[in-house]
């Protein structure tokens, strides 16, 4: 058995949970999220709390069982609570600013990167070298976060670039003098 999808699924006051055939649609105080669960894997809901069930062992079931539960645990708490990461942005003259919705990062290239956000996603900068995308779509939040990241990854001498808040650049020794 799946360790994670055995356990049952608390539904948290506030938030409701429709489970029509095959389509799981959430709906919370932050949005409404809804998926389609493959059509091996059964999603009960009783008294607030919500199992999900496979037909056998086959390996592909093994595998769905548990990524189904995790996608509606993650919906759950999106939903109630939203998902938000946090990127730094390290080096001289690099910074960030909000046209609008829409980002403007400056980091060192010949042009300032126009960013334009999918929607579901917020874009805060509380200060200039500093971004926070949330939203209630875990996966979609992690993927932004990225692809800003994606503009001046990290570089391992000086740790100049954007980085998560809470990742680790591991440093190289530069250059060493001559004789």
């Amino acid at each position: 058995m799946s360790r994670i999808g055995k356990k049952p699924i608390e539904v948290p006051a506030g938030v409701t949970v429709t489970v029509s055939g095959q389509v799981v649609k959430v709906k919370g105080p932050q949005g409404e999220l809804q998926t389609t669960v493959h059509p091996n894997i059964t999603v009960k809901m009783e008294n607030n709390v919500i199992e999900v069930k496979r037909p056998d062992d086959l390996k592909e079931n093994r595998a769905l069982h548990g990524l189904i539960r995790a996608l509606i645990q993650n919906m759950i708490k999106g939903v109630s609570e939203g998902y938000k990461k946090v990127l730094d942005i390290v080096g001289v003259g690099y910074k960030a600013e909000l046209k609008g919705t829409n980002l403007l990062v400056t980091i060192g290239y010949s042009h300032p990167i126009y960013f334009i956000p999918p929607a579901g996603i917020k874009l805060e900068t509380p200060t200039p070298t500093q971004i926070i995308v949330s939203g209630i779509d875990k996966q979609l939040v992690g993927q932004v976060a990225s692809k800003i990241r994606s503009f001046r990854k990290p570089e391992p001498y000086k740790g100049k670039g954007i980085k998560y808040s809470d990742e680790k650049v591991l440093r190289k020794a530069g250059k060493t003098a001559g004789k």
